[in-house]
């Protein structure tokens, strides 16, 4: 069930490359319950609602596993450097785009 916060999956096809080069790297002990865009569904959906990490909705994945990412990821500096990414991405898209106005 999509909640408003979650991904689409026009952006989802935008962040999926970012990841694996501004996501810490991680052990892997076994292979993962959940996807990283499910976790980010997660961790979209509280900080768009502010509910306690207890209350995510069951349909999500834990939010122990939500909350560990999140502390993990923006710890890093993750979750910075890939609103830096993005907003150069704009940035450049409408530098292209008023490059090719006519006026």
């Amino acid at each position: 069930m999509p909640y408003s916060s979650s991904l689409t999956d026009e952006e989802w096809i935008i962040l999926e490359p970012l990841l694996p080069q501004i996501l810490p790297p991680k052990k892997q002990t076994r292979p993962p319950n959940w996807t990283k865009r499910e976790i980010l569904d997660g961790i979209f959906y509280q900080l768009k609602n502010g509910c306690n990490w207890e209350d995510l909705p069951k349909d999500l994945p834990p939010y122990s596993t939500v909350y560990w990412h999140y502390k993990q990821w923006r710890a890093e500096g993750a979750l910075d450097k890939l609103m830096s990414i993005l907003h150069a991405q704009v940035r450049e898209q409408v530098k292209k785009n008023l490059s090719g106005q006519r006026y």
